[in-house]
């Protein structure tokens, strides 16, 4: 099988490219199941950040149509691609800087942080090929309200990267992708591994939680952390103006 997507971890964060250029970066199964080969190898390593990147014109041209009309439907590929990026504790960065189509924009949609170059254009075109954005809106409409991106599922029209940050489909827009990603990931590791897998945590489960049980649950992890050893580094590099250091609890390395 050829290597449609590389897996490169460098100083604790795991870097995975697309590079199925013959068609676009299309949601082949092998290229599937590479993708979920390399969340697995950044998982294994104690990745503190996964960023999904790129080779070629396109980030992703959505569904392999032809592998789709020759064989049985079978959507369990992609659903489980999905649920990974949306689910691994480290937080994940997609690195787009080409366009984007169809079920691309659910793989991006379903990283926490979507950095985009300024001239990325972006198409939802099912119904233009008579299916719906099924799977795909369960990442895009946890991010987006339905109204906002109405237009853009029902007619497939393009649209750009403005109004893609705008609507909530993406975080960042840029001249320069890799600039702007190492950016965050320079940030991401600034905090302490614990906190900031317990914040992508919170950003998924609180929005869902009725109020009095979110603050509860709030509550008690707060009370946890603050009394936890990483409070304790984080609050003594505060006080002496530095970058804190900190020490992998075992909890951090499994």
């Amino acid at each position: 099988m050829s290597e449609l997507v590389h897996t490169v971890i460098v100083d604790d964060v795991a870097t995975i490219t697309l590079d199925s250029q013959h068609n676009r970066n299309a949601l082949s199964k092998p290229l599937l199941d590479q993708l979920h080969a390399g969340i697995d190898a950044a998982e294994d390593a104690q990745a503190r950040a996964i960023v999904l990147r790129h080779e070629g014109p396109a980030f992703c041209a959505g569904a392999d149509l032809k592998e789709r009309s020759d064989g049985p439907p079978d959507s369990g590929p992609m659903v489980r691609a999905l649920k990974r990026l949306m689910d691994t504790e480290r937080p994940t960065i997609a690195a787009v800087d080409g366009a984007v189509r169809a079920g691309g924009i659910g793989l991006m949609a379903s990283c926490d942080l979507v950095v985009v170059h300024s001239t990325t254009t972006f198409a939802l075109t099912e119904v233009r090929i008579g299916v719906a954005a099924a799977i795909i809106s369960v990442p895009i409409l946890r991010r987006v309200p339905p109204g906002k991106i109405a237009a853009a599922m029902l007619t497939g029209e393009q649209f750009g990267a403005d109004e893609a940050r705008t609507i909530g489909l993406v975080t960042h827009v840029t001249d320069d992708v890799a600039t702007s990603v190492a950016a965050l990931v320079d940030g991401i590791r600034a905090g302490a591994p614990r906190a900031v897998r317990e914040t992508k945590a919170l950003l998924h489960s609180v929005p869902t939680m009725e109020r009095d049980t979110a603050f509860a649950a709030m509550e008690s992890l707060s009370n946890e952390l603050f009394q936890g050893p990483d409070a304790k580094i984080g609050m003594q590099a505060f006080r002496e103006k530095r970058r804190p250091t900190w020490v992998l609890s075992e909890s951090d390395q499994t």
